[in-house]
C-alpha cells in the first residue's frame, strides 16, 4: 500500500530517485523521458518509480513533497524538481556536483 510514509522510505533508500510516467525503457511522457535522459547523462545509478504501476503512488508522492506534477527527482533525500530544473541544474553544473557530493558518502 502506498502512502507518504513509503514514499519518504523510497526517497530515504535511494540516493537518486525518480517518480515519473513510464519506465527507462517506455517512458510515457515527455518531461519523465527528458529526466531518464538527464540523469543517463549524469553517469549515477538511479531508481524509477513508476506512477501508473498503483493508483495510490501519485496522490502519496504529492502529499509527500507538496509539488503537484511528475516526474519528481529526489537526490540524496532532497527534492530537486522536475524535468526542466534537472535539466537547467545539469547545464549548469549544479546537478554533478551535487550528484558527486550525494555519492562520495
Amino acid at each position: 500500500m502506498w502512502n507518504k510514509e513509503k514514499v519518504a522510505e523510497i526517497v530515504g533508500e535511494n540516493k537518486l530517485v525518480v517518480f515519473a510516467k513510464g519506465t527507462r525503457e517506455q517512458p510515457q511522457c515527455g518531461f519523465s523521458a527528458r529526466a531518464f535522459t538527464v540523469l543517463e547523462m549524469l553517469g549515477k545509478p538511479f531508481e524509477v518509480v513508476n506512477i501508473f504501476d498503483d493508483p495510490d503512488i501519485r496522490p502519496s508522492l504529492v502529499e509527500f513533497s507538496q509539488w503537484p506534477t511528475t516526474p519528481q527527482v529526489f537526490l540524496n533525500g532532497e527534492f530537486i524538481g522536475g524535468s526542466d530544473v534537472v535539466l537547467e541544474m545539469f547545464e549548469k553544473g549544479e546537478l554533478k556536483t551535487k550528484a558527486d557530493a550525494a555519492f562520495a558518502d
